[in-house]
């Protein structure tokens, strides 16, 4: 999972500002500590949906998990943003990888929906059709500390 950096900024109504650093464009606020970190959760996830329908770059990770005022994209997102990234970097067009998996062009297109549950079985195919395979590995959570 991606680690994204969230600075919370003490508001005079006890609510907090909530920005990420990564994303200027996410602003939101929250009630609490988890309340804010769970808006910017969210507000990056729309932001990166946003990047991908505007065809623009997704932004590296910049969190430390060691750190308290970070977030965790969901590994479903992360193979999606990887494949967005493998697709540019190869200047392969989604009619093409369409082609190349015999697919019909609205099942790719949805591989590109970070909202959409794509079946891994699916990434798997696409990655493999650029020339990538996923690999992913399980991380204790004592490592993180």
């Amino acid at each position: 999972m991606a680690t994204y950096r969230i600075e919370l900024t003490a508001d005079d109504n006890g609510t907090f500002l909530v920005t990420a650093p990564a994303f200027p464009e996410v602003t939101s606020f929250g009630e609490g500590r988890a309340d804010g970190l769970q808006r910017g959760l969210c507000a990056i996830e729309e932001a990166i949906a946003a990047r991908v329908a505007a065809g623009v770059d997704i932004p590296k990770a910049d969190g430390d998990a060691r750190c308290a005022d970070v977030v965790h994209t969901p590994l479903l997102m992360d193979l999606k943003i990887d494949l967005y990234r493998a697709i540019r970097a190869a200047g392969v067009t989604r009619a093409e990888l369409a082609r190349r998996l015999g697919w019909k062009r609205t099942s790719v297109d949805r591989l590109f929906d970070i909202d959409h549950a794509s079946r891994l079985e699916q990434i798997e195919a696409a990655t493999a059709a650029l020339g990538f395979r996923v690999d992913a590995r399980l991380v204790s959570l004592g490592e993180l500390a």
